[in-house]
């Protein structure tokens, strides 16, 4: 199965975390950033799913941060 791409912000809001987050997790290799030309995706299985309420969508719980690969040091 082909893996679902989303952008920052849709990876942002599926994990419970900032743009920003999503842009050091893959910087510091977290995760991987999927090119096309100037467009830049996320995959959606690499990411943690945060819960979030069903009436409000407050995120209820915020799930870890993705581990760093062997050897990484955190920025």
């Amino acid at each position: 199965m082909p893996p679902i791409l989303v952008t920052a912000d849709e990876a942002a809001y599926y994990s419970g975390r900032s743009v920003g987050a999503i842009w050091r997790w893959a910087s510091e290799g977290r995760i991987t950033r999927h090119r096309s030309g100037r467009r830049v995706r996320y995959d959606l299985d690499e990411l943690p799913h945060a819960i979030r309420d069903e009436d409000t969508r407050e995120v209820i719980v915020i799930p870890p941060a993705p581990p760093l690969p062997e050897g990484a040091q955190a920025a």
